[in-house]
């Protein structure tokens, strides 16, 4: 396949400033990430320390409809990609950036069939993988599941989706893409995506029967699915909503239906039904784009107002 070649973006002011602020301005990709990882592992040490996780405190989070994840996993969420994202817009472009990056949070005047082929593709797909898995048919799932899945999937949007995609596909991905192309840029974003999530593999987030398999499995999918994330990002002119959806998409399938309609299937067979949809889903998508991911041509090295490296 041939691959789009790198784009140069180098465009920075020629006074970035010193101390922290400059070096912010500088590198704005480095800071976006130590502070994305910082922050959020910072606020989940009391969740990986209490008896929802190693045990080293004895006290437990509250659970909240069935789960302890909304107050020990979300507020490090939020501290992370997001505010990162809006520290380092802020910093590196001012008012007219943080402007900006809104009004990309907010696109939702996309093209009606893409959300219709995010909404259906995903459910499909990922039955189509568990089908592969089981050597069997879906359940039809409860009334209830069917019911609470429209609201289980704006719930996961204003939380999972909102807290990590302004960061990761938002700030970072359009940046690592006009410098490096859609390939590499994917290949930075998918790894880095993963490991922010592995302090949570020693909490009740990652299962009740995690091994040392279960992370590494883990960050292969996302490296796998950010292709994918790419290329709807892309072809939707960097819609983050339609982003957000493809991402909380797969979040509520998971957590609402699987379990009904693969009832002989054991919990871990769910994260290889993620991996084995978003491989093949990622190998048909280099194939046929050739790479480019729906990265439209670069005409020039020149960057647009408020998008520097």
């Amino acid at each position: 396949m041939s691959i789009q070649a790198p784009v140069s973006i180098e465009n920075r002011p020629a006074h970035t400033g010193s101390g922290l602020r400059g070096s912010i301005r500088r590198r704005p990709l480095p800071w976006f990430f130590s502070l994305a990882y910082l922050l959020s592992w910072i606020a989940w040490t009391p969740y990986i320390l209490s008896e929802n996780g190693v045990g080293v405190l004895h006290f437990g989070f509250p659970g909240v409809g069935g789960t302890t994840q909304l107050l020990g996993v979300l507020p490090g969420a939020y501290l992370g990609p997001i505010t990162a994202a809006l520290l380092v817009t802020g910093i590196t472009e001012g008012r007219r950036g943080l402007r900006a990056w809104r009004g990309r949070m907010t696109k939702f005047k996309v093209g009606w069939r893409w959300y219709l082929v995010v909404l259906l593709s995903v459910p499909a797909t990922l039955t189509l993988a568990s089908v592969a898995l089981s050597d069997h048919g879906p359940a039809v799932p409860p009334a209830a599941v069917l019911a609470a899945f429209l609201p289980g999937l704006i719930l996961q949007m204003i939380t999972t989706g909102l807290a990590e995609e302004p960061g990761w596909r938002e700030f970072a991905m359009p940046r690592l893409q006009r410098r490096y192309g859609p390939l590499l840029g994917t290949l930075v974003v998918g790894p880095l995506w993963g490991a922010w999530h592995l302090p949570l593999f020693l909490t009740e987030w990652g299962g009740p029967h995690v091994t040392w398999t279960t992370p590494l499995e883990f960050i292969a999918t996302t490296i796998a699915f950010s292709f994918v994330m790419t290329w709807v990002f892309n072809r939707t002119g960097e819609s983050l909503p339609l982003a957000m959806l493809l991402h909380c998409g797969v979040n509520n399938y998971f957590s609402l239906a699987w379990s009904d309609m693969f009832p002989s299937l054991p919990d871990g067979y769910a994260a290889h039904a993620f991996l084995l949809s978003s491989t093949t889903a990622a190998a048909v998508l280099l194939i046929a784009t050739r790479g480019r991911l729906g990265c439209p041509p670069v005409r020039d090295a020149h960057v647009l107002p408020g998008r520097t490296a």
